[in-house]
């Protein structure tokens, strides 16, 4: 990025800080409206109740503060790209969210899709894009290099559910039978499930006890004040033993 480009990207820190929130919100609802096979991968719960637009909204500031030394957000960096390869995400979806970005920056802040405004954020974009593509490349490179690991999503069926009154505890095998990444220590994964009556797939992260065995342990539990996109309720209500679910692999470092 040249100077100009960090100037006029600084330069929309007080819009942010005001208005962060109505640009993301309006950024996710072009972007899944334009893009309805992206409803698989986002988690539409935490888009209906705010969550999401917050978070990137709160991301997006950070970023544009630090846009002259983008490696002062090396833990943001990590935390997002670990999160990004437990939904799959892959590069060419960034040229989708880039598009839908732009956009919504000039249609939101009333400037032309053609200023110097929004050429410097497109800039600023792909050069936080190509930070996190790198860093993700070398994460599903680790996860296929360890003994039973993989990249993206992967069958799993439900083999037992127990009952513990205030929550079940779900345990899931391979489908094919094949190893899985053992851990010693509680682990985040990311579980994908259909939603009923609906072409449509949800994702959730849950916190998965030690593995040894071959098999996978979460627990889950009813939320309040949910949608019908609530993954964990959808389990609880829906799903049995001998059920298929969708795995992404933990990531142990």
């Amino acid at each position: 990025m040249n100077p100009q480009h960090i100037e006029l990207v600084k330069s929309t820190v007080p819009v942010l800080r005001e208005n962060g929130v109505a640009l993301t919100s309006y950024f996710y609802q072009r972007m899944l409206n334009n893009n309805p096979e992206l409803k698989n991968i986002f988690n539409l719960d935490s888009q209906n109740s705010g969550r999401q637009p917050r978070a990137l909204a709160a991301a997006v500031l950070a970023y544009a503060e630090n846009i002259e030394n983008p490696s002062v957000l090396a833990k943001a960096i990590e935390h997002i790209s670990t999160k990004h390869v437990s939904l799959n995400i892959q590069p060419e979806q960034y040229a989708i969210v880039g598009d839908n970005l732009l956009h919504s920056i000039s249609e939101v802040l009333n400037v032309p899709f053609e200023s110097d405004l929004i050429a410097a954020w497109k800039e600023a974009y792909l050069q936080l894009a190509d930070i996190l593509i790198n860093a993700e490349k070398q994460k599903y490179h680790h996860l296929t290099a360890q003994t039973g690991g993989w990249a993206g999503w992967r069958g799993f069926e439900i083999s037992a559910i127990s009952d513990n009154g205030i929550s079940k505890i779900f345990t899931v095998k391979a489908s094919d039978a094949q190893a899985i990444i053992t851990t010693s220590t509680p682990q985040k994964i990311s579980v994908k499930v259909k939603i009923p009556q609906q072409e449509l797939e949800q994702p959730h992260q849950f916190i998965a006890l030690p593995s040894t065995d071959g098999e996978y342990q979460f627990e889950v539990k009813a939320e309040e004040n949910h949608t019908e996109y609530s993954v964990p309720n959808i389990l609880l209500q829906h799903y049995q033993i001998g059920d298929q679910v969708l795995l992404s692999a933990p990531q142990i470092k």
